[in-house]
């Protein structure tokens, strides 16, 4: 099946992931969906936001089923949809629903080094993760704001939580517990033991969307720096003859380890995305494209498959993955337990950063 074809199939019998409550599973579906409306100007990708995104803002702004005192920072994500929907539609909601989701942000608790809690229940630490839910919307408001320190702040998380997570192998481990009391966090470093890719993937795709919305000047000159060594480094670790990335990145000999697609498809992405927006250095620029287009290819041609029922779906995203206490389980953040969540298909958090990389291609190829 064509992928125009599939994304357009997923949206019509796609349901709002928790029931209809604001979260950043929905966000990444909204995403994907703003994308292929930009690199194709076709109606019916932001018609599929409407029908999926207004029934949850209010009015007045209120967003169904949100409360900012959660203080979860996955929240913010599916925000930076209303800056798309404010810009074709004088409704006012829109922008009271972004003001709302920025006033979370007020008062959200940090860590002392400045960094977002990830949540309020999971308090003191900062995980990857969270750097794509909250500051590329951080930085979008902020411009649409005039609120420059907004986006300085933003900026120094980006330093920040790169410098409290990374490795000696130029990667990012998946969380950091700055109290370092819970038991998968390093006592000296307050690491996570292992390398997620999904984890490196959420904030491959913050840097490069971040960096997208603001000038190449002395601000984000360091940024821009850490984000080629990052892409730089992601595409030495295409390792696979597919052009895939293994779940455990830094784990290549790790049994059962494997090609995960939504990493793999946040990669070719964010990989694409950096080439055409010239956030790489010259040299690295066609190798980061080229690197970008073949994980595309590859997800396109051997993830996307019918069941047996004969509708075709999206196939081998990992569910979900964390650190700590979860519905009775303890995740310890070693190499082996992620390879023990589950694997699924058609999950929002692989097709919605499938359909921005596919969007990206024909952008690039435009």
């Amino acid at each position: 099946m064509n992928p125009t074809d599939y994304f357009d199939e997923f949206a019509k019998r796609y349901t709002r992931y928790k029931g209809g409550s604001w979260c950043y599973e929905d966000g990444c579906v909204y995403r994907g969906l703003i994308h292929l409306f930009e690199a194709t100007g076709d109606a019916r990708w932001k018609a599929h936001l409407h029908r999926l995104a207004d029934p949850q803002i209010a009015p007045d702004g209120a967003l169904s089923g949100y409360d900012p005192h959660e203080y979860n920072i996955d929240h913010i994500l599916a925000g930076r949809s209303l800056f798309a929907l404010a810009k074709e539609a004088d409704d006012p909601r829109y922008r009271l629903a972004a003001d709302r989701l920025a006033g979370q942000l007020q008062s959200h608790p940090r860590i002392a080094a400045g960094n977002y809690w990830h949540k309020k229940r999971y308090p003191h630490q900062v995980w990857l993760d969270g750097l794509y839910m909250g500051l590329p919307f951080q930085i979008e408001y902020g411009k649409s704001t005039g609120r420059a320190g907004l986006i300085a702040d933003a900026l120094q998380q980006f330093s920040t939580a790169m410098a409290l997570t990374a490795t000696s192998g130029g990667l990012y481990v998946h969380g950091y517990d700055d109290s370092r009391q819970q038991r998968w966090a390093d006592p000296a470093t307050g690491q996570s033991p292992a390398v997620w890719a999904r984890a490196v993937g959420w904030l491959a795709m913050a840097l490069v969307d971040s960096l997208v919305m603001l000038p190449a000047d002395e601000a984000t000159a360091s940024l821009r720096q850490r984000t080629g060594r990052l892409l730089t480094e992601i595409t030495s670790r295409q390792v696979t003859s597919t052009g895939l990335w293994l779940q455990v990145l830094d784990a290549p000999d790790l049994e059962g380890n494997y090609e995960e697609s939504s990493a793999s498809a946040m990669f070719a992405y964010a990989l694409m995305r950096a080439a055409r927006h010239g956030l790489l250095e010259p040299d690295r620029t066609e190798a980061s494209a080229a690197a970008g287009r073949q994980a595309l290819d590859a997800l396109q041609n051997t993830r996307i498959v019918a069941d047996v029922e004969g509708i075709t779906r999206f196939t081998t995203i990992v569910h979900v993955a964390g650190l700590g206490g979860f519905e009775g389980n303890y995740r310890d953040g070693s190499p082996g337990y992620y390879l023990t969540e589950p694997v699924v298909a058609d999950d929002a958090k692989g097709v919605g950063p499938l359909m921005m990389a596919y969007a990206e291609s024909l952008m690039a190829a435009s």
